[in-house]
């Protein structure tokens, strides 16, 4: 395995976003806990894992049989379990309670582990207030779907031992990844553009001034944006993306304020590709 990388990683949540950060280290030779809430969605989780690993082995991404790949990978209910890992990322959803809760947790089986979380957009030093150690915790927001992300964003909070960003950033390299390194604020930074962005796109889209299509036409050729601002919000999740840019309006102000047009397609359950309708029809 790669020397800049943890021996062993944990992975607090099996979900969309836990189960690629599990494929990313993996892919890079690492060896992986996954703990979830109970014995059938850690096996959901291994299933999820071993379909990403398929995927990249069938494209050509990954440079081992995904036999071996799964080798390295345990997958429990069992928090005990991280007391094997040097790195615990938490990777559950958008709730800071249920991060501080988890984190908590994860600290108290794994004492010698740096904790990671892959909020997009809560407050690290909010997140550090329960730990005994917050110096040994910082921010690793990966960017969905992670195994074809190019992108980690390092969050030092204000309590952040700055010998542990280097690290951080030693990691995402070996990962093949590119590490940008902000300050805990509100959004961080791809977070905060992203979502500015995504709701004048919105606002754009309620006044009539055009077609969603179009809207992300203008980004992706005019801009050479890879993807247009709506889509990529399907693709993230409406409810997810309501979330923070509900929390950045309490915390920025009046501008990030979510559209109508947001409220409403969330409140019929239309989260984006994960429920086959959003802004789009998947």
């Amino acid at each position: 395995m790669n020397g800049d990388l943890p021996s062993t990683v944990g992975i607090f949540g099996g979900g969309r976003m836990g189960a690629g950060i599990a494929h990313a280290f993996l892919a890079a030779g690492g060896h992986v806990v996954v703990v979830e809430s109970a014995a059938e969605t850690a096996a959901a989780a291994r299933a999820r894992v071993a379909g990403s690993l398929a995927k990249a082995h069938a494209k050509g991404t990954l440079g081992e049989p995904v036999e071996d790949a799964l080798s390295r990978l345990w997958t429990t209910a069992d928090p005990g379990e991280l007391a094997r890992c040097d790195l615990v990322v938490e990777a559950v959803p958008e709730d800071a309670a249920l991060k501080a809760e988890v984190l908590a947790v994860a600290e108290k089986r794994a004492p010698g582990a740096v904790l990671a979380s892959n909020t997009s957009s809560l407050s690290l030093d909010g997140l550090a207030a329960g730990l005994a150690s917050p110096g040994r915790f910082l921010g690793l927001h990966f960017f969905n779907p992670v195994p074809v992300s190019d992108l980690v964003e390092i969050v030092a909070g204000s309590r952040t031992e700055p010998a542990l960003v280097t690290r951080a950033q030693g990691w995402v390299t070996a990962l093949g990844r590119t590490p940008i390194t902000v300050t805990d604020s509100p959004g961080f930074a791809s977070s905060r553009l992203g979502v500015c962005l995504a709701l004048e796109a919105m606002r754009m889209l309620e006044e009539g001034v055009a077609r969603a299509a179009d809207i992300d036409t203008a980004m992706t050729l005019g801009y050479r944006h890879p993807v247009g601002p709506l889509r990529t919000t399907d693709i993230v999740g409406l409810d997810v993306r309501l979330a923070i840019a509900e929390h950045l309006a309490r915390e920025l102000g009046p501008r990030f304020e979510p559209p109508r047009v947001l409220r409403d397609l969330v409140a019929a359950g239309h989260l984006g590709r994960k429920t086959g309708q959003g802004f789009y029809t998947w």
